[in-house]
């Protein structure tokens, strides 16, 4: 289990487009936490998202924190683009640059940092970094489009993270994305995770305030 308070981020990707700021404010009154943002540039992944503009407009209304994702080639390149809205930014372990050297680059600009890992990437990539990082984000689906099936086998991942943080007395957020509703929350949460992003089960819900409480275990 996990000690750390459980907080909710609905991904922005699942929304309504045509009325996006209105699906914001819809989130945050219906509870939650954070507003989590998918950003691709059709090459890290095959599909297209939203880039700095949307995320610059949504800071403008939004009350919650942001949590930018980049599933780009470039993140050292981008993430500027995406500050100082973003109070979090997440890059990949399978980039090919300098991971270090940009999660430090991105705390340094002011924002937290954090680090994804893709399904079937090994443990042991990240493990270099989590001394570096405020989060870490578990991918449970192959990233690139939302409304996938939670993939149990990741929860490998969920669990070498916990305990790799109290091996080393470490602080992070387990982060879990993908696939993600009232069942593999809990899931998620009893293998270690506290940050929790949803996309379909929350905005695409009757009642989105009761999903968010069903995600919390309330």
């Amino acid at each position: 289990m996990n000690d750390k308070p459980i907080i909710v981020a609905p991904s922005v990707l699942s929304c309504d487009f045509t009325k996006i700021g209105k699906e914001c404010l819809r989130m945050e009154r219906a509870g939650a936490d954070w507003l989590h943002l998918d950003i691709m540039d059709g090459h890290f992944v095959t599909n297209l998202s939203f880039g700095p503009e949307i995320v610059d407009a949504i800071a403008r209304i939004a009350h919650v924190p942001l949590d930018t994702h980049l599933m780009v080639e470039c993140p050292d390149h981008f993430f500027p683009a995406y500050l100082p809205a973003s109070t979090s930014i997440k890059i990949h372990v399978e980039t090919k640059i300098d991971v270090g050297a940009t999660l430090k680059m991105i705390r340094d600009n002011g924002a937290e940092c954090g680090l994804a890992l893709n399904p079937g990437t090994a443990f042991e990539q990240v493990e270099p970094f989590l001394d570096q990082i405020d989060q870490l984000l578990v991918m449970t689906v192959n990233p690139g489009f939302g409304g996938q099936a939670f993939l149990p086998e990741t929860m490998n991942h969920v669990r070498k993270a916990a305990a790799f943080r109290v091996k080393h007395r470490l602080d992070f957020h387990i982060q879990v994305d993908g696939g993600i509703n009232a069942e593999t929350a809990a899931i998620a949460r009893e293998a270690g995770a506290n940050i929790l992003v949803a996309g379909t089960s929350i905005f695409r819900a009757s009642d989105s305030a009761k999903a968010i409480t069903n995600l919390r275990g309330t």
